[in-house]
């Protein structure tokens, strides 16, 4: 099974990278993965830690009205470019976290994502080497106010 990266928050509030194991314990990291963190013998039991975003982002970077459906659906074509927007990293919030809907919006929509986790700066790279930039992958749940987008 693939190693499942979490980012935890102890109740004590200290700010840790841990494995999570299947009955729901994280042991804990000696640093973040991207450092080559090594397992250590601290374990938190699942009533130790709240799980946080699984990390804290420079910038998101989406791509938007990749499919065809979804493109249809609001109306759009497919673009024959990347439509590429940035969201700001305040729009990462923790699991089960509650999202605050924008007062003036009639409409917000969400969506389930594929979120691609770059660990190192790249510019111009070859697609191999693109590859090599992806730490992991997770899922994220974008959330947009399509009304306030139309304006």
């Amino acid at each position: 099974m693939a190693q499942r990266y979490v980012r935890v928050q102890t109740t004590l509030g200290k700010v840790s990278y841990g494995l999570l194991q299947l009955d729901r314990s994280v042991q804990v990291l000696d640093a973040p993965p991207w450092l080559s963190g090594q397992p250590t013998e601290q374990v938190l039991a699942p009533n130790e830690y709240y799980l946080m975003a699984p990390c804290a982002p420079s910038k998101i970077v989406a791509v938007g009205r990749n499919y065809m459906k979804h493109a249809a659906e609001l109306g759009n074509e497919v673009p024959k470019q990347p439509l590429l927007f940035l969201k700001p990293p305040t729009t990462v919030i923790a699991p089960e976290a509650l999202i605050y809907y924008p007062p003036q919006s009639q409409r917000v929509d969400y969506e389930g994502e594929l979120a691609l986790v770059i660990g190192d700066r790249c510019v111009d790279c070859t697609p191999e080497q693109a590859r090599g930039k992806i730490w992991g992958y997770t899922i994220a749940n974008d959330v947009t106010a399509r009304d306030l987008q139309k304006n």
